[in-house]
């Protein structure tokens, strides 16, 4: 079995907070990630497709390609975005880092056809990253979260 990986970066802001708590709870569960105006971060999202390369090209998968698909399907609809407010897949997400993981599998699973999706890595600091290999969770959503 053969594992590539590409890279990419993104930055984009965020406010972690759940619509069904009050706010006291919020500061004491995310602390200073519930800012009311939201915070940034650079984030770096490693995709790993694992398989056997093609005999004919020697490629698993063409990493211009496994580029393309993570920028047109994630970069460029997050990149400089508020996550709460901008993007589509994720009204009503909490959108932390673990649940960021799962949908960005969720989105690029179906898209990834030479080679099965392996793993995504997605850094929210230099020192803090969530690792996914796609096991079966549900990413609650909230009525109102985008407020």
């Amino acid at each position: 079995m053969v594992y590539v990986t590409k890279e990419i970066n993104f930055s984009s802001s965020h406010r972690l907070y759940n619509p069904n708590f009050d706010n006291d709870t919020n500061n004491a569960i995310y602390d200073k990630c519930n800012n009311f105006n939201g915070h940034g971060h650079n984030y770096k999202l490693q995709v790993t497709v694992a398989g056997i390369p093609n005999p004919e090209t020697g490629y698993l998968i063409d990493l211009k390609k496994l580029k393309r698909i993570m920028m047109e399907e994630i970069h460029d609809k997050v990149d400089h975005k508020n996550l709460n407010f901008d993007v589509d897949f994720l009204k009503g997400v909490i959108p932390t880092v673990e649940n960021l993981s799962v949908i960005f599998w969720q989105i690029l699973d179906s898209k990834i056809i030479e080679g099965k999706l392996y793993k995504i890595k997605l850094w929210e600091t230099e020192a803090s990253f969530v690792e996914y290999f796609g096991e079966e969770i549900e990413v609650r959503r909230f009525e109102g979260i985008a407020k």
